[in-house]
């Protein structure tokens, strides 16, 4: 049983506004054993659903909904209770009956006046029969992985089963003749990645094989779906496609990122809807990202897209507000030199950054009585007690002007390393360093690049060691 969350929304941007034939659309409902019921028709939009009409049923389940505009085309979805719902096709010809019953609507749908929407639900049935003779293989091939013998049975019964699943998909595709089912399904088809040739000289003929197989799928993910193409706005087709292009597929390093997204926005500039919606996608996805890195997307978005006028259907407010984020995160983005930062210190002279020749410097910025930096101070004194004949230097700094507490907390926790004093941060350390909380660390190698950023004390010696691993 499928079920959705509906969230109800007062108004909608202009994704409605699409232009189409100005026939207007009407829609027969008739959900038998559905008295006097209230359902809803609903649309996608990205990964959430809204509502775009309330349908009142009457006596007999019956209600004809109508409107002089035509919908947008995208896959919809009459929401019944239970918060159950089937998916109808609203496409170019949008005047059409359906009917089912409550009890069994989906084995129990069907369609007058609207041939594409038959095919879409012998589609999803046909679907979904495949989908769990497919996951009954996949488990038995899971139950049985310490089987060879079975396994050898299994695998290709699952490579035959995949391959049917295919030839299906591109036969529905087929049959519709480009009409938002083939769209639809043409989408799903997976991409066929061809055996790569390595010459028999090369001497590491895995690793070759992994980097044409990484750029050929990265370059081909997209395909079977037309970046121009609004009527992907209102089906989950698109979002879905995006995230697992961005979090899968493409190579988690800003510069692969940015690469990519230049690549991407120059394919959907044709279709100004498309463009709007893949700028706020990636601009939402890497802004909420934990990876360390990610901050420096955010920045070529804002500086390509959002603070050029491109993307108009932003604010002034909001412009300025991340002009201002942008601003404080520039200065200090993975790869670029640290700033200098000169400042007295507990030793009672004059302290400068730049003056630590050790091959990683960690910056530490802490408050005494932060309760997260209670935490993270003595397990960081640990590390530094066993790592600083390692050529490593913390430099912390303190963030609070209470030099009593601050003086007293490096007393009695015995803190050796060097303790920078700035109460009123004429070194610009907040700005240049973005500290907007406690406790926070960078870590820069040994010409003063910023080479991590934001992370856990607990995780400085294994990344520490990683790079001295892979970068030395």
């Amino acid at each position: 049983m499928r079920k959705v969350f509906i969230a109800i929304v007062l108004s909608m941007v202009s994704l409605f506004s699409y232009s189409q034939l100005k026939n207007g659309y009407e829609i027969d409902i008739t959900i038998r054993g559905l008295q006097d019921s209230t359902v809803f028709l609903a649309y996608h939009l990205g990964d959430k659903q809204y509502i775009r009409d309330t349908i009142k049923l009457d006596k007999a389940g019956h209600k004809i909904i109508s409107g002089k505009e035509p919908l947008s085309q995208g896959i919809y979805m009459i929401v019944i209770p239970g918060n159950k719902y089937f998916e109808i096709l609203i496409s170019t010809d949008q005047f059409f009956a359906l009917s089912c019953s409550f009890e069994d609507y989906f084995n129990t749908l069907k369609f007058s006046g609207s041939d594409e929407n038959t095919a879409f639900l012998e589609y999803q049935k046909n679907w979904l029969s495949m989908q769990k003779k497919a996951t009954a293989v996949t488990d038995r091939i899971q139950a049985n992985k310490q089987n060879s013998d079975s396994l050898k049975i299994l695998n290709p019964i699952q490579r035959a089963e995949e391959a049917a699943m295919k030839t299906y998909l591109k036969s529905v595709v087929s049959a519709n003749n480009g009409n938002l089912l083939a769209t639809l399904v043409r989408s799903l088809i997976p991409l066929e990645i061809p055996e790569f040739s390595i010459p028999s000289v090369v001497h590491n003929p895995d690793s070759v094989r992994w980097v044409k197989n990484y750029n050929y799928n990265k370059d081909h993910f997209f395909d079977n779906i037309d970046l121009t193409d609004e009527r992907l706005l209102l089906t989950p087709i698109l979002h879905a496609r995006l995230n697992a292009f961005f979090t899968n597929v493409v190579i988690q390093s800003p510069d692969s990122i940015i690469k990519e997204i230049d690549r991407i926005i120059k394919k959907c500039q044709g279709n100004y809807k498309i463009f709007q919606f893949v700028a706020v996608y990636l601009f939402n996805h890497f802004r909420e990202s934990d990876i360390m890195g990610h901050d420096a997307v955010v920045v070529k978005l804002a500086d390509d897209i959002y603070l050029t006028g491109k993307a108009d259907w932003v604010s002034k407010e909001f412009k300025d507000d991340l002009r201002k984020q942008v601003n404080l995160i520039r200065p200090n983005l993975i790869g670029k030199k640290a700033e200098n930062l000169i400042m007295d210190s507990y030793k009672g002279i004059f302290v400068s950054l730049y003056d630590v020749e050790k091959d990683f410097t960690i910056l530490y910025f802490w408050e005494p009585d932060c309760g997260h930096c209670k935490e993270a101070t003595p397990k960081l004194r640990a590390y530094y007690d066993g790592a600083k004949d390692e050529s490593i230097e913390i430099f912390a700094i303190c963030t609070t002007a209470d030099k009593a507490k601050w003086t007293k907390y490096i007393e009695d926790n015995k803190l050796t390393w060097i303790n920078g004093w700035d109460p009123e941060r004429r070194s610009r350390f907040d700005a240049f360093y973005n500290v907007q909380s406690t406790p926070m660390v960078y870590i820069l190698d040994k010409n003063k690049k910023i080479i991590a950023k934001k992370i856990n004390v607990t995780d400085i010696g294994s990344f520490i060691s990683n790079y001295r691993k892979y970068f030395k």
